[in-house]
């Protein structure tokens, strides 16, 4: 590793990746509530540019861990969001099913 030169900054944490895991974090508690696509659809488009910015401050922002976490928080949100919406459209296909249907035709008639 090269010695750093006195003037050169201090890494800083980013602040954005915290908002990155917060946001995927949120997304994964409510992906099954079906209100989860929407935290978890702004952790990702923030952990992108958040990595951007990350990638080009030249390790002195760091936070890399806390966007990678975010961003797998923020899809395992998708994925349960998506399956909730399929348990609850076969849920509601079988409940139709089981409805009696209606009388096509008069009574009293063949």
């Amino acid at each position: 590793m090269p010695a750093r030169h006195p003037l050169d900054p201090e890494p800083v944490p980013s602040t954005k990746a915290r908002a990155v895991f917060a946001l995927g974090l949120v997304g994964l508690l409510t992906g099954p509530l079906v209100g989860g696509v929407i935290p978890a659809t702004l952790a990702l488009l923030l952990a992108r540019q958040t990595s951007r910015q990350v990638y080009a401050a030249g390790g002195f922002l760091t936070g890399s861990v806390w966007i990678r976490r975010g961003t797998q928080l923020a899809w395992v949100g998708i994925v349960l969001t998506i399956a909730a919406l399929v348990v609850l459209l076969i849920a509601g296909l079988l409940h139709l099913a089981a409805t009696p249907g209606a009388q096509d035709f008069a009574p009293g008639t063949d």
